[in-house]
């Protein structure tokens, strides 16, 4: 008998990336949607997903309370927004069912409410799923730790006009592995705005430069400048699918594992590498 598929619910399956996780769902052998959340007040709410994802019915109804989206799934995936996470993560630990967040932008209480559920639940919380910004992270770790504080850090980052929070989860995930190579608090070195007579540079200070305009699905760059030359390492996503893809895989990972809060680092075996570094 062929092996049972593993149940899936997305919450934020309205969204853009919503869309784009149920498409890889669809593409990923093994993964069945049986479970859909959408905000409270949603023109959706009730309606089969084809109404979102289009098609034909798959017998999957929309639902506005996330308890009833993730009730017959067997890990969930959440691309809401940072206050919808809180709840979704306590009906998943009412469920005793693993999620994966991909959502960003959560303040110190949230982020303390869903580390309490990571004790009892396991939990695959990242600013940036793809496999391609996780190599970035690590990357800049190495370039921080091998290049000291005559070597400026500034990171840039561009996003669509609709995105809310800025810095990015990802830019900042990216200043946090930065930190770490040289050894410092982020919170400390950190420089998020330059207006009018802001002095010279702060020396160690690790930079933030913001761009919203367009569609742009996600670029990031950090720089390293010295004096006579410049390191830049970029990442940029023309597709949300990236994304999509390393959730599902965050998702099939994460079935199984044990109570803890983990990260792409830990999915990917990126972590692993980088303490043997």
């Amino acid at each position: 008998m062929p092996a049972a598929s593993l149940r899936v619910a997305l919450l934020g399956v309205s969204g853009r990336m919503g869309r784009a996780l149920a498409a890889a769902v669809d593409e990923t052998a093994g993964l069945e949607l049986v479970g859909a959340g959408v905000s409270p007040g949603s023109r959706y709410a009730g309606q089969d997903v084809a109404a979102i994802l289009g098609g034909v019915s798959r017998g999957v109804l929309a639902a506005a309370d996330p308890a009833d989206a993730i009730a017959h799934a067997e890990a969930t995936i959440d691309f809401t927004l940072p206050e919808a996470t809180v709840g979704n993560v306590a009906a998943c630990l009412s469920a005793r069912c693993p999620i994966v967040i991909g959502t960003t932008g959560h303040d110190s209480a949230a982020r303390e409410q869903i580390a309490q559920a990571a004790r009892h639940i396991a939990i695959v919380m990242a600013p940036n799923m793809s496999l391609g910004v996780n190599l970035l992270l690590n990357l800049v770790e190495q370039a921080a730790r091998a290049l000291d504080a005559a070597y400026d850090i500034e990171i840039f980052e561009a996003h669509h006009r609709n995105k809310k929070d800025a810095p990015s989860g990802t830019a900042l995930a990216l200043g946090e592995a930065a930190a770490r190579g040289r050894g410092v608090s982020l919170s400390q070195k950190a420089q998020y705005a330059r207006h009018g007579a802001s002095g010279a540079r702060e020396p160690g200070g690790i930079g933030f430069s913001v761009f919203r305009g367009g569609d742009v699905v996600g670029d990031h760059t950090v720089t390293f400048a010295g004096v006579g030359e410049r390191i830049e390492l970029t990442h940029r996503a023309s597709d949300r699918m990236a994304f999509a893809r390393g959730a599902v895989r965050a998702a099939q990972w994460v079935v199984g594992r044990e109570p803890g809060l983990y990260s792409m680092q830990d999915v990917l075996g990126l972590k692993r590498i980088a303490d043997s570094g």
